[in-house]
């Protein structure tokens, strides 16, 4: 095929605006529910939130289709670009401004990581591994999801409650995403061995858990405190897991090597400048509510 795959381009760029827009329909719904109420309980009798939670649906079809009719290459940079999408529409509809300070920052964090998705590409692993291989990888993820839910208790402001919550979320989800095509695949040769499997539960659980702190995140600050360490959180951790797991590498060289390593201080640097920033609010910096009446 030459020139660019036109369908894969605009099935990317729908894939990309319905997770922009389902991003913020769940976090308005989430920031809505009072402190000290049931989360959960009240986002499923929110018809806000599964309109979100259909947008992602929505999302990931397109993003499947994206991905039948053009490469990876094509694909991939074209849906970071929900993070772009995300934070305007989350200002228009939060009646604040989007400064040109956030606009430089969500694209730069949006380039680097797809520098760091394209560039270290890593090698085809296994799709699957014993027990004990995952036992020190889970232990180092855990403990940093502990530490990050501690911090975000500590937190003496809505902007690093958020972002700590977004990146203890993405990190659990970054190992539902390592386990999704193994599991896939036990489905594929034999449902019943699949339902017995002890990767189909943690894929569920770290799943569950992940999407579960994005909502609290949601709920605890703006948009551009949660998404942005949540979008970069999740492929770190499915490459840790690939690398330290399934025997991935990367195929970057050098050159490509030092790019990668750049991509992911540039990203985890722009997490928190946008994080601070609380899309053009810079008095919710100062929010002084002592984190013992916030409630998780």
């Amino acid at each position: 095929m030459s020139g660019l795959p036109l369908g894969a381009v605009i099935c990317a760029f729908v894939a990309a605006l319905l997770f922009a827009v389902s991003a913020v329909a769940q976090q308005r719904a989430a920031s809505e529910v009072p402190d000290g109420d049931a989360l959960m309980r009240s986002l499923i009798r929110s018809p806000r939130w599964w309109a979100g939670m259909i947008g992602d649906g929505g999302g990931f079809a397109f993003q499947v289709a994206a991905l039948a009719m053009g490469s990876v290459l094509i694909v991939q940079p074209i849906l970071v670009s929900a993070l772009v999408f995300a934070l305007p529409l989350a200002a228009r509809y939060s009646g604040r401004k989007t400064t040109p300070a956030m606009w430089l920052t969500a694209l730069a964090l949006s380039m680097a990581l797809a520098v760091f998705l394209i560039v270290g590409d890593p090698t085809p692993g296994l799709t699957h591994a014993r027990l004990h291989r995952w036992v020190l990888p889970l232990l180092v993820i855990f403990l940093l999801v502990a530490a990050g839910l501690v911090v975000s208790r500590m937190a003496k402001t809505s902007a690093l409650r958020a972002l700590m919550l977004g990146a203890a979320g993405g990190t659990l989800v970054g190992v539902s995403a390592a386990l999704t095509e193994y599991v896939t695949q036990l489905f594929e040769r034999n449902i019943g061995h699949a339902l017995t499997s002890w990767e189909l539960y943690l894929l569920i659980a770290t799943g569950l858990c992940g999407v579960y702190l994005q909502q609290v995140g949601y709920q605890a600050g703006s948009l551009a405190a949660c998404l942005p360490a949540f979008t970069v959180a999740e492929p770190l951790v499915a490459a840790f897991v690939g690398i330290t797991v399934l025997d991935e590498r990367l195929r970057s060289g050098p050159i490509g090597t030092v790019f990668v390593l750049i991509s992911v201080v540039t990203m985890c640097v722009a997490a928190v400048v946008l994080s601070r920033a609380q899309v053009g609010d810079p008095l919710e910096n100062l929010d002084p509510e002592p984190v013992s009446q916030r409630s998780q």
